[in-house]
């Protein structure tokens, strides 16, 4: 250990020790200084328990006992009194101090994790910032006063901003270097029946991560085989289809959900086998690392959404121009310290997780907010990060796949949901091929296709498609069978925007988590005008949780795709269990014609040219905004894609359209009426 920093962390946790006991402060500000200086001689005692061994020795009970009062402050019986909980800290320390504190106290929580990990530098930055915040107002009692909110905030802004280049470069080696292996050694070197290994990562672990576990124990071989192969296959052919050379790729991103390490170790294996190696870094945890309620990485159970959507914007407190600027400045200095690493990354191989209860977010007039200005700055920030990662990590290079299962909070038969869901998996990608085949045919003769809903569904959209020079050579859809996008089920285009236009209406969907009711969006010339749902009582309030959650706080958005799903094994299995609103997007985008607002299908791939197994080149790849690339690449991208689902219960039709107006129908209340679909309808009467 670095003398230094050794030295730096006894003084820093000495002082911390000497704090609690303090009555130096008003007494608001006192009992919240002396209990996050608790809060850290208990992370102290944490790195000491993991660096000690006794992490390993200890017995399941005590696992358990330890990782519930590492998180326990923020579980939804204990938030209410919680300084994280920014209500709370308002009502306690007033408007600015609560929510400034309450930010302080939440980065503070980020020590969990570092303390496992054994990152005394992380520990000790955030410890050092502690007591900085703590003397300032130390220094202000003097004066029988309490600091300039803006001293404070000026001491969080030069944290953030000071250590950007090392976390930044830190972050970037944990998403590339496969020598940055903490979950791998945990995964492999493991002795994965003994499922107290699930507690060394240092995440929060509930009965769901212990049962899921205890689940694919229980599974043959055989079965972690076929799910492990289905998931790295699916990668593999990934690169396959788009013509991609996986040769020039070395690692893959192992993106998952604990619990499932079983057939993560599996598919290393599989990876290996193809000359992959994986890196596993961990979903964000602090302000650097950028956090929320969609995690990014692996991950244990949330211990409250609702604290992660309360300091989803905690940025608020420092996002200005310089900030950005400073960001993306050390953001280019890392890759090009690490231009080889991240020339090797072939892209993610992503298992998502459902069935946890559904999240609908309370919305907090404490939490912090970004002003309309920051709203700007974020997306810009946004699009130039993610140019940046394009300049290295090439689109037109890598790949990617994802597949879901599902987790025991879904129900009572979670054993048996688990097995049909692999089975969905794992459906003869062949004979969904060719039924797809039929249907892109058949849309391929059309101009532009009707959507409209049925019952209560307002849905009425009109989708413009590209012309076809040469109809023999060419197709506006891609047939998506199991590769990246498992499972099978969908074709689908980035339609033109000029004609798009019309009403998206759901009366009730799930997107990263967060539910929406009768999301209603209106399109002109492929692009939204207007946005509203029903989940608050204000109509200002629903537009803001839609413009922050759906359009990233752009004014506008494009429809990226328009798709139709195919997968009706995977409807009636939601309707056999109920489990309708707990499947990911991934599945219930299967379920019924999809559209996505944002990027399209094939962002930063263009000019590639891909095929259809009939052999046809897509050549939908483009649209009028995605375009613009070839003159201001700022203009063409928006950096996100969110898909939004009609269910065939609330579809009353969708039907091509050709050029001499002939409607034929694809689908009529539901079913497919298209002939040659057929097969497609036989779920419908099981």
């Amino acid at each position: 250990m670095n003398g230094i920093m050794l030295e730096r962390y006894e003084l820093s946790l000495e002082r911390i020790k000497e704090l609690r006991d303090e009555k130096y402060l008003e007494e608001r500000y006192q009992r919240y200084f002396s209990c996050t200086a608790a809060f850290l001689c208990q992370m102290a005692d944490t790195y000491e328990y993991v660096r000690s061994g006794q992490l390993r020795k200890a017995s399941m009970e005590e696992l358990k006992a330890h990782n519930r009062k590492l998180y326990e402050d923020v579980l939804p019986e204990q938030y209410a009194m919680s300084y994280a909980n920014p209500a709370y800290g308002v009502k306690e320390l007033g408007e600015e101090y609560g929510q400034l504190l309450s930010f302080l106290y939440t980065e503070l929580r980020s020590l969990i994790v570092f303390a496992y990990e054994q990152d005394l530098f992380e520990m000790i930055i955030r410890m050092e910032l502690f007591l900085e915040v703590y003397y300032a107002f130390c220094s202000a009692r003097e004066e029988n006063g309490i600091p300039v909110y803006e001293e404070l905030r000026q001491i969080i802004y030069w944290f953030v901003s000071d250590y950007s280049e090392p976390e930044a470069e830190k972050r970037l080696r944990e998403q590339l270097c496969p020598e940055k292996d903490f979950a791998l050694r945990i995964i492999m070197d493991s002795d994965l029946e003994d499922l107290r290994y699930l507690f060394y990562f240092g995440e929060y672990v509930t009965d769901s991560e212990l049962k899921t576990a205890k689940h694919l124990n229980d599974m043959s071989r055989d079965e972690i085989k076929l799910m492990a192969d289905t998931y790295t296959e699916g990668y593999r052919i990934g690169f396959e289809v788009c013509g991609k050379d996986i040769t020039k790729k070395k690692t893959v991103n192992i993106r998952y959900s604990l619990g499932f390490e079983r057939m993560i170790k599996e598919a290393v294996y599989n990876f290996e086998k193809i000359g992959m190696k994986p890196v596993i870094y961990r979903a964000g945890v602090s302000a650097f690392q950028g956090k929320g309620v969609n995690k990014i990485g692996y991950f244990g159970t949330s211990a409250n959404k609702q604290y992660d959507y309360d300091h989803k914007d905690d940025q608020a407190l420092y996002l200005d121009k310089q900030y950005v600027n400073r960001r993306l400045e050390v953001l280019k200095e890392a890759y090009e310290t690490l231009k080889e690493e991240a020339a090797l990354l072939g892209g993610p191989a992503v298992m998502e997780i459902f069935g946890e209860t559904p999240f609908a977010p309370e919305t907090k007039k404490e939490a912090l907010r970004l002003s309309e200005k920051q709203q700007k700055l974020s997306v810009e920030y946004m699009s130039a990060a993610g140019e940046l990662q394009n300049e290295y990590i090439k689109g037109e290079e890598r790949s990617f796949t994802i597949i879901s299962f599902p987790v025991p909070p879904i129900g009572d038969k979670y054993e048996e949901i688990f097995d049909e869901i692999v089975k969905i998996n794992t459906l003869d990608y062949k004979l969904y091929r060719d039924i797809q085949q039929v249907i892109i045919d058949t849309l391929d003769r059309a101009k532009y296709v009707l959507v409209k809903g049925m019952g209560d569904n307002e849905t009425s959209l009109k989708i413009s498609l590209h012309e076809l020079k040469s109809p023999d050579k060419e197709t506006n859809f891609e047939n998506c069978v199991a590769d990246v996008n498992i499972p099978v089920g969908e074709v689908f285009t980035s339609p033109k925007l000029a004609g798009t236009e019309g009403v998206l209406h759901v009366s009730r969907v799930f997107l990263g988590e967060l539910e929406y009711i009768n999301l209603k969006i209106t399109f002109k010339d492929g692009m939204i005008t207007d946005y509203c749902c029903t989940n608050f009582e204000t109509e200002e309030e629903n537009k803001k949780y839609i413009k922050e959650n759906i359009m990233f706080h752009h004014d506008t958005l494009p429809i990226g795709e328009f798709a139709i799903g195919t997968n009706t094994v995977a409807y009636m299995a939601a309707l056999k269990y109920g489990i309708g609103d707990k499947l990911p997007i991934l599945i219930a985008e299967k379920m019924g014609p999809h559209f996505a607002v944002g990027d399209t299908c094939y962002s930063h791939e263009e000019d590639m040219v891909t095929y259809n197994p009939d052999g046809k080149a897509i050549i939908a790849r483009d649209n009028e905004v995605s375009v613009l690339r070839k003159t201001d690449s700022k203009k063409a991208y928006f950096n996100c894609h969110t898909d939004i689902t009609i269910p065939y219960d609330e579809l009353g039709e969708l039907s091509a359209v050709t050029a001499d107006n002939e409607v034929i129908p694809i689908i009529l209340k539901g079913r497919f009426v298209l002939e040659g679909c057929e097969e497609l309808n036989k779920p419908f009467g099981q």
